[in-house]
């Protein structure tokens, strides 16, 4: 299964929409784009395999694996990831500016289940990062 994100580079933050097949799951914030910088930036453009992940600070989540010169990055909720992010990437509801978005905990849950799902019946899923076209 191939989840794809589909990302628009902003000055303040990365904002992007979660697709499967032709389906909008929700939308993403995340840093904004500084050359894969450590906790500055956002990750690269790529294709990724998304694993289950458990820690005491987020429970069970998503981490976002084989990401070049990073670790740890994952799938969490929040609203704005200049305060709450450093290089993960938070799904939310509704965007509301530049790397800021509403509802991640209730957007976030949605992605999990249906990535979960996929995980749970031995199938790969992997996540496209793609820049946004007109």
């Amino acid at each position: 299964m191939d989840l794809i994100l589909k990302r628009k580079y902003l000055p303040e933050g990365t904002n992007g929409k979660i697709w499967l097949q032709q389906q909008l799951i929700c939308r993403s914030i995340e840093l904004p784009w500084k050359n894969n910088l450590i906790r500055k930036s956002c990750i690269p453009e790529g294709k990724y395999p998304l694993k289950k992940r458990f820690s005491e600070r987020f429970g069970w989540h998503i981490l976002i694996d084989s990401v070049p010169n990073r670790s740890l990055i994952l799938f969490h909720p929040a609203n704005h990831a200049q305060k709450e992010l450093n290089g993960c990437i938070a799904p939310v509801n509704s965007l509301i500016g530049e790397g800021k978005g509403i509802d991640s905990r209730k957007a976030f849950e949605r992605l999990k289940k249906i990535v979960y799902e996929y995980l749970q019946r031995g199938e790969e899923v992997n996540l496209h990062i793609q820049k946004q076209t007109l």
